[in-house]
């Protein structure tokens, strides 16, 4: 008996093959694979924060490329998310200048409070735990980032105000409308 499992097809919204399209426009034809780092983060922000095998190929279509090129981009660089993860990803610089101002500690707090380990995702699926290199603030550390706003000199009072601002925000893509 034949038990093939037939993969889930990926397809973009309009809105995220809209801003697709425009990154291609910026490259010659035989050039487009140069697009594949921001065609990579438009692919994690529209499929739930992560880019599966599924979604690679997808980009590797789209690219007219090899899907282990992708493969290639997307595990080489630690800013894509391999595995689901939760609604924010806390990435916290770990390199020495941040160590010498409280990063140990910070982690520490942050894995207290939100109940999970570095690479693990909170039980209420809000918050994902990692470390990082640097993030370049050595002065302002220890600081951690959530997309593209950095948090500064964080103690653990501003780091549980950050949990709770962050819990009430609004995630949308650029691509949207009212972004």
């Amino acid at each position: 008996m034949d038990q093939t499992v037939e993969k889930p097809q990926v397809q973009f919204s309009e809105g995220a093959m809209a801003e697709i399209r425009r990154y291609l426009s910026h490259y010659p034809a035989d050039r487009q694979k140069s697009a594949i780092l921001p065609i990579l983060h438009i692919a994690q922000a529209e499929f739930g924060g992560w880019v599966s095998p599924e979604v690679m190929d997808k980009v590797a279509e789209i690219l007219n490329i090899q899907p282990i090129e992708v493969y290639e981009v997307a595990t080489f660089y630690t800013m894509f998310n391999l595995k689901p993860v939760g609604k924010h990803v806390l990435e916290v610089c770990r390199t020495g200048p941040c160590m010498l101002r409280g990063s140990d500690q910070l982690i520490e707090h942050l894995e207290n409070r939100l109940g999970c380990k570095v690479g693990e995702t909170s039980a209420d699926g809000n918050f994902t735990l990692k470390t990082v290199e640097c993030l370049a603030s050595c002065g302002t550390g220890p600081m951690l980032q959530v997309r593209e706003q950095f948090y500064e000199n964080l103690d653990p009072a501003s780091a549980d105000q950050m949990l709770e601002d962050l819990k009430a925000l609004t995630v949308r893509k650029p691509w949207e409308e009212n972004y």
